[in-house]
Order: C-alpha cells, then structure tokens, then sequence
C-alpha cells in the first residue's frame, strides 16, 4: 500500500516538471492583461474538468479581491445546470458550452476549457464561438491536447494518459496560476478611477 502511494506521488512530480513554464507564464500573462482592460475569464470543463473549472472561479473571484482594485471578472460556465441541461436537451450535449458563450463573450475576453483527452465536443465547440468574436482561446489538457489543441489559441499539455494524474495537475496549475495573477493584481497600479 505504502509503495502504491509512493508510486503515485513520484509519478505526479515527474509529470509536473515536463510542464514548461513559458506556458504557465503566459496563461498568466493572458489572464492579466485581460483583467488590466476589464475584460472576463470564462472558464469550463466536465465531470473533473468542470468540478476544477468552479474551483480555478473561486480563486480568480475571490481569492484576487484586493481593496482599491477592480476586480477579476470571472465565470464557470459549468456552474449553471439548468441551462447547460436545457442546452443538451433542446439541442444536443456538444452545445452546452458554445451556446452560453454566445449570449456573454466579447473580443479580448478570455475563454478557459479543460478537457483531459482534449476530444470534448463541447469544449471544442466553445473555443470555436470564442476565436469567431477575437476571444482568446486556452486549453488545460492532457493525452496529446487531442482536437481541442488544435482549435485553441494556446495550450498546456499534461504528458499523460492517466486521468487521475492529469486533473491533478490541471487543479495544481489552476493554483499557481492564481497565485501569479493575485500577485500582480496586488502590484498593480495603473488603474485609474
């Protein structure tokens, strides 16, 4: 039992030093930027994705409140089950994402998608209605980033095909990432009232 554990954790801390951290970098620098011009973060996933992606909400919304500051605007667009279940309903599951975008998303906005195979329809569908407005497109996915890698903007690619491995390393980026983008929100002060 102890050396399954062991195993575990030895696999996890080889598998986060093949992120490159250019990549963590510049989702940081992305999520920033947007927040510098008050543009928002949409961020979404399913089953594990979508439980990380109210998670990695939580932390940008509150966990970057800083007095005198504007804050973070950002949405989990995995929160909202009546209108993801009316979607996947009336219409059909791969719409569940893309559809909420439309009513919400602008040019210059941020659109988050986690998908661990990156083959999620509805993740995929989504970056599609992002990069249509001039929305920046961003994928948290592991395997080989799958199709969704090729319809975001930018990716970050866990070097796994054990699903267990990849969404914890997607919640521990979502918390790096936070803690970055806090930590230049705390500095910032261009804003002007």
């Amino acid at each position: 039992m102890q050396k399954e554990i062991s195993t575990y954790f030895n696999q996890i801390s080889a598998l986060v030093l093949r992120i490159p951290s250019e990549n963590i970098e510049e989702l940081v620098r992305i999520i920033f930027e947007a927040y510098k011009k008050g543009r928002r973060v949409f961020i979404f996933g399913n089953g594990g994705g979508s439980a990380t992606s109210s998670h990695f909400v939580c932390d940008l919304s509150k966990g970057t409140a800083t007095p005198g500051k504007p804050r973070l605007k950002a949405l989990s667009l995995s929160d909202n089950v009546p209108l993801i279940t009316a979607w996947a309903n009336d219409t059909d599951y791969t719409n569940t994402f893309g559809e909420q975008l439309k009513n919400l998303v602008e040019e210059g906005d941020v659109v988050i998608g986690l998908s661990g195979s990156g083959m999620s329809p509805n993740v995929i569908n989504a970056f599609r209605v992002a990069n249509n407005v001039g929305a920046i497109s961003v994928l948290l996915s592991g395997y080989r980033g799958g199709e969704a890698a090729n319809v975001a903007d930018k990716s970050i690619i866990v070097p796994s095909e054990d699903m267990q491995h990849i969404e914890d390393i997607h919640l521990m980026l979502c918390h790096i990432v936070f803690r970055m983008v806090r930590r230049r929100i705390r500095g910032y002060e261009s804003y002007q009232e």
